[in-house]
């Protein structure tokens, strides 16, 4: 008798502890993956390309009231080299409350993951496993501008690129330009171009430059209107200019 109770007292710490060990574990994870949405990729793109290495600007979206953050891009540089680590710096807080940062690294296999420190946590993003590469050119981003190719035009038109969130189907997109440093400016429509293999789309514009004598006087914005939400691309106040493209 005394035998029974102490082996099913025994058994019953064993059960107890288990399920103690369970849900530490299903905190724990549940934790973890709330986590990863302090931090997330917003907007990528390529800056430069020559000899098989690229270089690329990364923005990067914090969601937290830490007072010290940290952001990393952890990337691959070429294969005998390996990772590599280069600090993002910020750039400014959106109406949301949410910080932006900037990074550039160069790479001839891009291919890297985020990481974000503070108040002691190490938080990643790395796509949800599958790290990032040059094809990733927008994250939580509503509409992002892309680079062409520099002197991306053809008789004086300049090539318009922007990478959009789906979020309806119903929607409208323009970009708005100045050829003589915003005293006038001009709206003019993009058109669907293509759907992405992420489910983003990209619309595309031709703007007429015949007239433009001085090309540093043209700057431009794209506008991303949906569900009755405007939402603007602007170089996160800098406007883009005739300069923002891929060097080579």
């Amino acid at each position: 008798m005394t035998q029974t109770r102490k082996t099913t007292r025994f058994t019953s710490m064993i059960v107890t502890l288990a399920i103690l060990l369970s849900l530490f574990c299903i905190a724990g994870m549940t934790t973890a993956n709330a986590a990863t949405e302090r931090v997330s990729l917003y907007s990528a793109s390529e800056t430069f390309s020559k000899y098989g290495a690229s270089t690329y600007e990364v923005f990067i979206q914090t969601k937290d009231n830490a007072q010290d953050q940290k952001v990393t891009v952890h990337y691959f540089y070429m294969s005998t080299l390996g990772w590599c680590d280069t600090e993002a710096e910020y750039v400014t807080t959106l109406g949301d409350g949410s910080k932006i940062w900037k990074a550039y690294f160069t790479s001839f296999d891009c291919q890297y993951a985020i990481k974000y420190e503070a108040d002691g946590e190490t938080i990643w993003d790395n796509n949800n496993g599958n790290d990032y590469t040059g094809s990733d050119k927008i994250g939580t981003a509503p509409v992002a501008a892309d680079r062409l190719f520099d002197f991306s035009y053809n008789l004086r038109e300049y090539q318009i690129k922007a990478v959009l969130q789906n979020y309806a189907y119903n929607k409208n997109v323009f970009v708005r330009y100045t050829t003589d440093a915003w005293n006038t400016c001009n709206d003019q429509a993009l058109t669907y171009n293509c759907t992405n293999d992420n489910g983003s789309e990209t619309w595309t514009a031709a703007i007429d430059l015949t007239s433009v004598e001085n090309y540093s006087d043209f700057e431009y914005a794209i506008c991303y209107q949906v569900n009755g939400t405007e939402y603007w691309a602007n170089y996160f106040g800098e406007n883009y200019n005739f300069n923002y493209s891929i060097h080579h």
